[in-house]
């Protein structure tokens, strides 16, 4: 029963026709994809169908789900130098209910914003900005965005993971590693790996038991990767051993599984308008056997 565990179920496979997959949410009855190219939020069971198409010029990557305001969060962005997407200056953090009614779009008041994660915990709700390393927090209002990384203090923000206990937020720069946001100081440390090197490369990242779970793809195969914070550094394991993924990117967790994103299709379609033969398949693992 321990090694069934440890294997990858498929629980969804989408329509080739969406060629990229970002990003997975799940309430632990439905399931939310984020297919990037043609702005849809997918609701899917045992096959998906469109809920939500994104307001003209956004496209959805990361997506979060927020069980206490009954939300979908989606990180919209239209970041530039993505051949297939239309860059501009502002992005925008998005809120839909489970009909698919857009509820909320909310930005920051002045500059750039490019969100390409987004994370929701405990009615706490992060986005993370994929240019310029900011990272931002949702009001207790739930209508505006307060700075928590001023840009430039970091390079490109990705998944972020809210660990109640020592109310911090651990979030994955994808190039300077992983750090530590104290939430009541709002200092930022750097939490390097045992031998004292960064932990780049992370993308989608979830608080997982008494540690974290990332989506390595800073180059193939990615793999999952799982650390616990000690001593103020990572002590890192596989949480699979031997499994790797081509092209991942996202990861989320409905309580009792994590669902993961591999083959989310970004290789191809930088490609051009290459035709996807298959479709993206949506994998799961037992919580408790990847969270440890």
């Amino acid at each position: 029963m321990a090694a069934a565990a440890m294997q990858p179920r498929t629980i969804v496979t989408v329509d080739p026709s969406h060629r990229l997959i970002e990003g997975v949410a799940s309430d632990g009855r439905r399931i939310w994809l984020s297919s990037l190219i043609d702005r849809e939020i997918l609701a899917c069971a045992s096959r998906c169908k469109t809920l939500a198409t994104l307001p003209t010029g956004l496209h959805p990557f990361a997506i979060a789900w927020d069980g206490q305001r009954k939300r979908l969060w989606v990180a919209a962005d239209c970041p530039p130098n993505v051949p297939f997407i239309r860059a501009c200056e502002r992005g925008a953090l998005l809120a839909y209910d489970t009909r698919g009614r857009l509820k909320k779009r909310i930005l920051p008041a002045v500059g750039k914003f490019h969100p390409g994660d987004v994370s929701a915990t405990d009615g706490e709700i992060f986005v993370s900005d994929s240019q310029n390393g900011a990272v931002f927090m949702l009001t207790s209002g739930g209508r505006a965005l307060s700075t928590l990384v001023l840009p430039g203090t970091g390079k490109s923000a990705q998944g972020s993971a809210f660990d109640a206990a020592a109310n911090r937020l651990i979030v994955a720069d994808y190039s300077q590693g992983i750090t530590s946001i104290d939430l009541g100081i709002g200092a930022r440390t750097l939490l390097p790996r045992e031998n004292g090197k960064p932990l780049r490369g992370i993308d989608g990242l979830i608080r997982c038991g008494a540690g974290f779970l990332g989506i390595y793809n800073g180059e193939s195969p990615g793999q999952l990767v799982a650390f616990r914070i000690e001593g103020g550094g990572l002590k890192l394991r596989e949480p699979v051993p031997g499994f790797t993924m081509a092209d991942p990117t996202q990861l989320a967790s409905d309580g009792s599984r994590v669902l993961i994103v591999p083959e989310s299709g970004w290789e191809i379609a930088l490609k051009g308008n290459v035709v996807r033969p298959v479709g993206a398949s949506i994998v799961s693992f037992s919580r408790s056997a990847v969270c440890g």
